[in-house]
């Protein structure tokens, strides 16, 4: 038996390759595929079947296009109804893998397909469960993102849930190992620990969701509190994952076009397209082409292009370093972004040698935002609330980049104002979307606020955020 936990850190998302007598299993597998049949074909192996847990929202399945190259049948649980052919289960039903058995237990609740898949070893005990979003490491899944189509509450979806883990979950032994599909970063839950792999016996204990004293009510009340409003890309990741998709080839074969800084030009302005610059935030801010938005490849990139971008169907226009425009194009459509047009030759010293604007961020260090505050100049957090609520500047008004549409009108007209973050990487994204909506007036400080504290910076009493409701 080989079992392989493939993490993405950038989705904070888990597949997994199972092996025995040269038979494969792969659960939730990733939009690019070629992997996954090299691992088989490397093993001398043969991929079987392909299980997904339910329709994602946060990333594009390679469900569809693996069963196209690999013949493997698609497997989902009960109440699954996708578009393209698939073995709908029923609950209980058991599938041979060489001398494992994969049983399919189905766990309502984070939506109403969703499934666990519990491994069998050869001697028929009980090894493992892929888990999907119904439990995850300290956590469980948000019972509000298939409301609408379960047409159903989140309370009465998290009341499912409940029954779920109590009687499909809770009752495996303790040395059953726990495979998620999410880990610490995802926004299909509240509160993951940083582990991927666990055992049931560590959750029962750890997981507030597996309280064994834990009413129904308790349950639904602890789940539903402090949900925030799920990104706008996740029912297009759904519908896609539910319907099908393009392969990503030929994504791929769209999005590589290299064009000339004329034709990048007139593609932007013929076609309404997003300017896209994925380098580093502190090449963003030495220079970029106007109105373009930064989201770079160093940090959480395509939850935030989701997040921020929100139409799937929004066609892009890339500026990238050199060498990581075809990475780029996967990442983007391990979200469903597929629109990709092409990207700028040369990258932003092309644009500039072939005299077309470039456009700046005023960044500045710590200190001298330091010097500023002595006239009380204002200041933008662009952390989560939850950050805010933990440790601010003093007097430092909250904009959380995930909602920053929602304050445009809350930033000053002509007085110059200061944007931070953490670490610098949100405040530049911030500071492009800002540019974009034609507001320049902004000064971006350089290390967030891990700058602002070693500075010196007057900040408001720690709270630690474990407290805060």
């Amino acid at each position: 038996m080989n079992i392989e936990q493939i993490y993405t850190g950038c989705l904070a998302q888990g597949a997994y390759y199972i092996e025995s007598e040269g038979e494969v299993a792969i659960i939730d597998p990733l939009r690019e595929v070629k992997p996954y049949i090299k691992r088989a074909n490397d093993d001398g192996a043969e991929v079987k079947y392909i299980f997904e847990t339910h329709f994602h929202a946060d990333f594009v399945s390679g469900h569809v296009t693996l069963s196209k190259e690999t013949g493997a049948p698609i497997i989902y649980g009960p109440n699954a109804n996708p578009s393209f052919d698939a073995i709908i289960a029923e609950d209980g039903q058991e599938f041979k893998l060489g001398k494992l058995t994969i049983k399919v237990l189905h766990t309502p609740g984070h939506t109403m397909e969703s499934t666990t898949f519990l491994l069998k070893d050869e001697a028929g005990k009980d090894y493992a469960i892929f888990s999907g979003d119904t439990l995850f490491l300290g956590d469980v899944g948000r019972p509000d993102l298939a409301q609408k189509a379960a047409d159903m509450t989140q309370e009465e979806l998290a009341g499912t849930l409940y029954d779920s883990l109590r009687n499909k979950i809770m009752p495996l032994a303790d040395d059953v190992i726990v495979y998620p599909a999410h880990g610490a970063g995802s926004a299909c839950g509240k509160n993951m620990m940083k582990e991927t792999v666990d055992t049931l016996g560590n959750q029962k204990k750890m997981n507030y969701a597996l309280r064994a004293n834990m009413t129904r009510e308790e349950f639904i009340k602890e789940v539903t509190d402090g949900l925030l409003p799920p990104p706008q890309y996740f029912p297009l990741n759904v519908k896609m994952n539910k319907e099908g998709y393009e392969d990503i080839d030929t994504v791929l074969e769209r999005g590589t076009r290299a064009l000339s800084a004329d034709a990048f030009e007139a593609a932007a302005n013929e076609t309404g397209a997003v300017v896209l610059d994925v380098r580093h935030q502190d090449d963003f801010a030495r220079g970029h082409v106007p109105r373009s938005i930064f989201i770079g490849l160093g940090g959480s990139f395509a939850p935030w292009v989701g997040a921020l971008i929100a139409d799937v169907e929004q066609p892009i226009l890339l500026v990238a370093p050199e060498g990581k425009e075809e990475e780029t194009i996967t990442r983007l459509s391990r979200v469903g972004f597929d629109g990709t047009l092409g990207y700028l030759e040369g990258g932003i010293d092309a644009w500039k040698s072939a005299g077309k604007d470039v456009d700046k961020v005023d960044s500045v260090k710590a200190e001298t935002l330091k010097q500023k505050l002595d006239s009380k100049v204002p200041v933008y957090d662009v952390r989560k609330e939850s950050e805010y609520n933990a440790e601010h500047v003093e007097e430092a008004k909250l904009t959380p980049l995930d909602f920053l549409n929602d304050h445009l009108s809350e930033f000053p007209e002509k007085e110059t104002f200061y944007v931070h973050c953490a670490g610098g990487y949100r405040s530049m994204i911030a500071a492009s979307i800002l540019k974009s909506r034609g507001i320049h007036n902004l000064v971006d400080v350089a290390g967030g606020f891990k700058a602002i504290k070693e500075a010196g910076i007057p900040v408001t009493d720690f709270v630690c955020p474990t407290t805060l409701k």
